[in-house]
């Protein structure tokens, strides 16, 4: 699986605009805050629509705007994780992660890959940063995308909490057969985590 990105989009007065082809891992898209790094997800995602260019991931085309193709968002498969973990406060963990699930019996192995096993009956007010984030993600990996799109994973989380992200990310990378593409402003968070980066 890889990712082929070639899209433009006008906001305002700002064009948000980038290239590039990768292939399995974790590509990065990197650069400070402004320059459009959530805008290429969205874009990617299919919740923005790009004024040019294409999106194909895996060698299947998302979006072509030569070829008028644009695949509606909940069509493409991508598992999105947005800054904000974004769980049901009104749901425990356990059920979290099964929302939307494809098949409740991955629940355990996706829990134990994101070492969030223990967590299960918790409400989500009860989990740190670090731990919602974990969530969100297994919640991401639990509906068997195509593709992880993960945003700004490690923002506002301490040293420690962002280590267990980042552990829990880098376990994403080795053990599933899952092309991530990962936006940051950090580089030290784009140097380890990356198999490429792309710098906007």
């Amino acid at each position: 699986m890889s990712f082929d990105v070639a899209v433009q989009r006008l906001r305002g007065e700002v064009k948000v605009g980038v290239a590039f082809q990768s292939g399995p891992g974790i590509t990065v898209l990197f650069g400070p805050s402004g320059v459009g790094k959530t805008s290429v997800l969205d874009m990617v995602a299919g919740l923005l629509r790009p004024d040019r260019g294409h999106v194909r991931v895996g060698g299947e085309t998302l979006f072509d705007e030569r070829a008028a193709i644009d695949v509606p968002p909940e069509r493409r498969g991508a598992g999105y994780v947005f800054q904000e973990p974004r769980l049901f406060p009104h749901r425990r963990v356990r059920a979290n992660l099964l929302y939307g699930a494809r098949d409740a019996g991955d629940l355990e192995r996706t829990a134990t890959l994101l070492d969030i096993v223990h967590l299960l009956d918790r409400w989500p007010r009860s989990l740190s940063g670090g731990e919602a984030k974990r969530v969100a993600i297994g919640r991401a990996l639990l509906s068997r995308p195509r593709f992880l799109l993960l945003d700004e994973p490690l923002v506002s989380l301490d040293a420690d909490r962002a280590g267990e992200v980042v552990r829990a990310v880098e376990r994403c990378r080795d053990e599933l057969d899952l092309p991530i593409l990962l936006v940051t402003h950090d580089p030290v968070e784009a140097e380890r985590l990356g198999n490429r980066i792309v710098r906007l």
